[in-house]
């Protein structure tokens, strides 16, 4: 199920000149999957279609990054259980929700499901997933959203070699 919002990116600023950006008015895109395996390939080509109809697809690392991370959010969202269910309390998945919106040479993916474990890059216990987008993304962060939580990066969409790359405090 596609959710378009009806909200605007700023207009163009000329200190982001350099950066690519998606159409005027292109706003973001929301959907919403349920929790089975196929989700995370789905995620996967909502994000590559999505860039693609931005005019960023042509920035093929760009691509390739934003798909690795978003899996590897996306698979976090589905191996977590998150509730129990009625027949003696195992835990089950729950849907989780994917947001892309670009501007101003970023682009931040938006993870969002209701478990309330915060993840951490620190630890082994799930993989690499948190590793890899500690280690290719300009910024990520998780917060408490309701009943659950929102995992999230940004990645650079400008062509320049600091672009997208971590900021250093």
């Amino acid at each position: 199920m596609l959710q378009l919002s009806g909200s605007r990116p700023p207009g163009p600023d000329p200190r982001y000149a350099s950066c690519l950006q998606p159409p005027l008015g292109a706003g973001h895109l929301s959907v919403e999957y349920t929790p089975r395996p196929a989700a995370v390939r789905e995620a996967r080509a909502t994000v590559r279609r999505q860039l693609e109809r931005w005019g960023l697809a042509d920035q093929e690392d760009l691509v390739d990054t934003a798909e690795l991370l978003v899996s590897e959010l996306a698979t976090n969202a589905l191996l977590r259980p998150h509730s129990p269910n009625d027949a003696g309390g195992t835990p089950t998945a729950s849907s989780f929700r994917l947001t892309l919106s670009a501007s101003h040479g970023v682009l931040r993916c938006e993870v969002a499901d209701v478990g309330r474990r915060t993840p951490q890059a620190g630890t082994a216990e799930s993989g690499r997933g948190m590793f890899l987008v500690d280690a290719l993304a300009r910024r990520w962060g998780c917060h408490q959203d309701g009943p659950g939580k929102t995992v999230w990066f940004e990645l650079g969409t400008c062509g320049s070699d600091d672009c997208g790359r971590r900021e250093l405090l």
